[in-house]
């Protein structure tokens, strides 16, 4: 499992969400500045590549690599809140998400499935709390978790400490340059 970046209180989004802040009342730039920074990040816009190398590179460019499946909450995905209003709203991505395998959207409110280039998207019950469920069920044997160095203190919370999972993870934190600390865990 690949999470998504956190933030340094193991919050993965603020409150507040919207199509004009997708990570609530925090801006994105400070979430995903050290991806969006490197060579390989799949979104980058500029004529003739560029983007830095090293440890933050590696992590961007082995993204999905030995990944079945991307499993995200339906915030993001998108600003909608309660029912679908809209099923027309595909994510933030566009056409050509960078997933490369099926999507599982946590959600309350599930909707039919659909794809998008080579990425099929799924809606299932659940959550932050669902990724917590699979841990503490043991259904998760690695994962890397980005932690940018902002606190924002309100939000939906992975932990309260990293700790809580060395009784059944090994974890090694690898700080970057960028500022942002990588988390790798790997079952016991």
């Amino acid at each position: 499992m690949t999470a998504a970046p956190s933030r340094g209180d193991g919050i993965g989004a603020g409150e507040h969400q919207s199509l004009e802040r997708p990570f609530g009342h925090d801006h994105p730039e400070r979430l995903f500045a050290w991806a969006g920074a490197t060579a390989s990040w799949p979104m980058r816009t500029d004529p003739g590549g560029g983007g830095s190398l090293g440890l933050d590179d590696c992590f961007t460019r082995d993204f999905a690599r030995n990944i079945g499946a991307e499993i995200m909450g339906r915030n993001s995905f998108g600003p909608q809140r309660g029912p679908w209003q809209d099923h027309e709203w595909r994510g933030w991505w566009g056409q050509e998400p960078p997933f490369r395998t099926p999507v599982f959207v946590m959600t309350h409110h599930t909707r039919p499935s659909f794809t998008l280039s080579d990425t099929t998207f799924h809606f299932l019950g659940g959550g932050v709390t669902t990724i917590r469920q699979f841990l503490d069920a043991g259904l998760v044997d690695t994962m890397h978790v980005a932690v940018s160095p902002v606190e924002l203190g309100s939000g939906l919370r992975l932990w309260d400490s990293p700790d809580e999972l060395l009784d059944r993870f090994h974890l090694e934190v690898v700080p970057s340059p960028s500022g942002v600390t990588h988390r790798l865990f790997w079952r016991r």
